[in-house]
């Protein structure tokens, strides 16, 4: 698996591992923990509903809590056709805490902490932290790439108009 650089945090770069996604390629599959259960899930476990995958290093940082709550509000405006998916390496036990304790329930938190398999397939496995890059991707019922943004500085917020924009011109 080839390394790159990635994401700075302060003055210091970590390395990514593997490649970053593009726009029209088909969406990795995936192995995650829900953590309001232990299932797992896979991409297909979400059907043809228009997917958000909103990718953040912890839910216990400012603007990873701040991203995941954002989405949790936006989305509810969408219904039942938008599907949110937060992915971190925080432990489904500290991701499901974290979704009581903020009252987030639109947005599903997902675990890679036992394999980082979503991590590396996607291109936001942060090696020296083994967290995720900050990133978000928008597909199509069809699991089709419509956007992707991966942010190089751990503390950037992403681009949320471009992201609800997608989103509403694949419902159209």
């Amino acid at each position: 698996m080839t390394q790159r650089s990635g994401m700075w945090v302060g003055n210091n770069e970590h390395p990514v591992q593997a490649d970053m996604l593009t726009v029209g390629q088909p969406a990795p599959d995936f192995q995650l923990i829900q953590s309001s259960d232990m299932s797992v899930k896979t991409l297909a476990d979400f059907g043809k509903a228009v997917k958000v995958i909103s990718c953040v290093p912890s839910l216990d940082t400012r603007v990873c809590a701040a991203q995941t709550k954002r989405f949790h509000n936006e989305m509810e405006s969408f219904g039942e056709g938008v599907i949110v998916l937060t992915v971190s390496a925080d432990l489904p036990f500290a991701q499901n805490r974290w979704c009581g304790a903020e009252g987030v329930t639109r947005t599903l938190t997902l675990s890679d902490h036992k394999t980082m398999t979503f991590a590396d397939a996607y291109g936001v496995h942060d090696t020296a932290w083994r967290v995720t890059q900050r990133a978000a991707f928008v597909l199509d019922g069809d699991n089709v790439l419509h956007y992707v943004e991966y942010m190089d500085k751990i503390g950037d917020e992403i681009n949320f108009e471009a992201i609800l924009n997608k989103v509403r011109e694949l419902l159209a």
